[in-house]
């Protein structure tokens, strides 16, 4: 396709017109558009050549040196391609993907609010209110559209057009062979500009309102978690109002330690309650429960308790208490104590001491060694 004539490249002829050329390029350069050819690299330079091409064809000064010179011709210092170009390159770029896939440029834009209607604001509660649920009251500031200038930020709501973007709120800028659009700097996207600014919003187009709602927060709720406030939000020049969207933090607490809906509980063990499996209250998130110990319970080891954790914050089920022991020994013994526990190891005979069983042929082989 590079050895092909700009004509060939679009599938014109010499003789075509101004809109037969631009239907040629958009047909074309829908057809090998990198977005409809995502990973094709074969494409994605059609659709460069497809570009150039049109840049040349669609100027009548561009044209008229590449019939007579070819390309060699539009290398010469006379041989600059203007602007005007590129601007039609964007405008038939709007037309062509304007509400597809996201891509497209409005042609007209409509008025619009210079802030966000949603907002969002973040609350610190905690364990016992997040488990159980509670309502708390949210302080917040929110924007209201200037009713004086109408959100325009204009004194009398009086905008001209942009004069960088033409009111378009994009502006096109030329990389190469590609042309793309980016929010008009001087507009901000807005596609028109104040004359004046508005005496009672300074020009910012809305007014800041200290508000407060009281909420009523879910039971289960975690860290993370957003609740909606319907209405509560931003208010834009129609008079609509967006939502207060409420981000959670919960605080930890100094024994339950939480992982999604399971609670987790680490239960001190002395090591005869361990060996002899005693059974021992602890505390749960809705009272006190019976720890059943076995006989010989090990240091770590967990024991679950159904339906005893957190309640999911979308109802479906509780969590669980996983009880974790931490076996602990004496610091200091008494020489009583000694003498007890010195008598109570007897009385297991071989069993306590089962390391001597384990090492007796590794004590004779590592004796070979030497000799």
């Amino acid at each position: 396709m590079d050895e092909l004539s700009y004509y060939e490249i679009l599938e014109v002829t010499k003789s075509a017109n101004g809109d037969e050329i631009k239907k040629a390029y958009r047909k074309m350069a829908k057809q090998h558009h990198p977005d409809r050819n995502p990973g094709n690299p074969d494409a994605e330079h059609k659709f460069k050549l497809c570009n150039e091409a049109y840049q040349v064809l669609s100027d009548d000064n561009q044209r008229a040196m590449y019939d007579r010179y070819g390309k060699e011709g539009l290398q010469g210092g006379g041989a600059s391609r203007g602007r005007g170009g590129f601007d039609d390159l964007g405008s038939i770029f709007e037309e062509m993907f304007n509400g597809f896939g996201g891509t497209g440029r409005r042609q007209s834009r409509e008025p619009t609010d210079k802030f966000p209607l949603d907002m969002g604001v973040e609350m610190k509660i905690s364990f016992k209110e997040a488990v159980f649920g509670c309502e708390k009251e949210v302080t917040f500031s929110s924007k209201k559209s200037c009713k004086t200038c109408k959100g325009t930020g204009a004194k009398e709501g009086k905008v001209t057009s942009c004069t960088q973007c033409g009111g378009k709120g994009q502006v096109y800028v030329r990389q190469g062979f590609m042309t793309f659009s980016q929010t008009c700097p001087a507009c901000q996207g807005e596609g028109t500009m104040a004359t004046a600014k508005c005496s009672d919003c300074k020009g910012k187009s809305y007014t800041d309102s200290k508000e407060s709602v009281t909420i009523k927060v879910p039971a289960g709720i975690d860290t993370g978690n957003r609740l909606r406030v319907s209405g509560r939000g931003n208010t834009g020049k129609n008079g609509v109002a967006g939502d207060l969207y409420v981000t959670f933090e919960v605080e930890e607490d100094s024994h339950f330690l939480r992982n999604g809906n399971d609670i987790y509980l680490q239960v001190p063990v002395f090591f005869t309650q361990a060996v002899l499996g005693e059974n021992i209250a602890i505390p749960s998130l809705t009272g006190d429960v019976l720890l059943e110990l076995e006989q010989g319970t090990k240091d770590k080891q967990q024991y679950r308790f159904r339906n005893e954790g957190v309640a999911d914050v979308h109802g479906r089920g509780k969590g669980d208490l996983i009880a974790q022991v931490t076996l602990t020994y004496p610091t200091k013994l008494t020489s009583e104590q000694e003498d007890l526990l010195q008598k109570l190891q007897l009385s297991f005979g071989i069993e306590s001491k089962p390391h001597e069983s384990m090492f007796e042929s590794t004590f004779d082989k590592v004796k070979g060694w030497f000799k």
